[in-house]
């Protein structure tokens, strides 16, 4: 049987919703993934999973079923087996396949398909990773502008305010928990070839000993956009879990944006504080930045 590709209505926030059980495949390890037509839920991206599944209940004829795990899975155009994660063997989004959440239990919930289901986020986490993943982004175009002076020549990627996009051009792993944002950057070759350089130049330090001074810039944009309150949205194109959004914060240098498919604040005033410490490797071929929000 083909599923059709589950909507979500995680970018907009939502944490409940009701929806039409399609099917339930038995996973390894005894565990069992619930399909439904519509979901609250935040699966964790096969491809770039930074951000950790939304975990909750989903409770069909008043029996409660916890939710242990939120998975992306996919089905072929010809039907066939749900495949999970890496074993999805095409492109995030490929228009012939279905994509799927996974609502993983821990046990078989018995003969649920056609049933309606009524599916709850743990709404305290979710609130807490989102809070991560707006202080991720927000690190980012902080650390752009605070590392533009040491491009030699323009790298060919800017961010949404002109500078150098350091993050993503630099970006080893990114991940994010309900306490804070770690990304990893690379300081290697291929950065160097694109004109970044962490050696002393005429205006700078080298970057090792300039950490103290950059860190402290860094932190000090970070609490004048958090003091700003900046409301921050989700652009969406569709419902389908595929869609391409786009995060955006009305921060006071102007609109910023970045593809993104997690979820977020609704407004920067949500937290009390932001701040990331920075850290670089001792050979200095890695850039660490821990970014911890504290909620108001």
């Amino acid at each position: 049987m083909t599923l059709p590709t589950t909507h979500v209505s995680f970018p907009a926030g939502a944490v409940a919703g009701e929806s039409t059980v399609l099917a339930v495949h038995p996973l390894d390890g005894g565990r069992y993934a619930v399909v439904t037509g519509a979901t609250p839920f935040h699966p964790l991206d096969h491809t770039w999973p930074d951000q950790p599944a939304d975990l909750g209940t989903l409770t069909v004829d008043g029996v409660e079923l916890a939710v242990v795990d939120c998975l992306t899975g996919a089905v072929g155009p010809d039907g066939g087996a749900v495949l999970v994660g890496a074993d999805i063997p095409v492109r995030r989004g490929d228009e012939e396949w279905s994509w799927l959440v996974l609502h993983v239990l821990a046990a078989d919930p018995g003969d649920i398909v056609g049933r309606t289901a009524a599916l709850a986020v743990d709404a305290g986490r979710r609130g807490a990773l989102s809070a991560s993943h707006s202080g991720c982004h927000l690190l980012a175009l902080a650390l752009n502008e605070a590392l533009a002076p040491r491009w030699r020549k323009d790298p060919g990627r800017s961010d949404a305010f002109g500078h150098p996009d350091f993050d993503s051009l630099a970006m080893a792993s990114s991940v994010m928990d309900t306490e804070a944002s770690t990304d990893t950057y690379r300081l290697g070759k291929s950065l160097r070839k694109k004109g970044f350089t962490a050696e002393a130049g005429e205006e700078f330090p080298a970057l090792a000993d300039a950490l103290p001074e950059l860190t402290e810039a860094v932190n000090r944009r970070l609490a004048g956009w958090v003091a700003a309150d900046a409301r921050v949205r989700i652009d969406v194109p569709g419902p389908e879990l595929t869609a391409r959004r786009e995060w955006h914060c009305e921060l006071p240098e102007g609109a910023a944006r970045i593809f993104c498919g997690g979820t977020h604040l609704h407004h920067l005033g949500e937290l009390a504080e932001l701040r990331t410490e920075l850290r670089l490797s001792d050979d200095g071929s890695e850039l660490v930045a821990v970014t911890r929000p504290k909620r108001a």
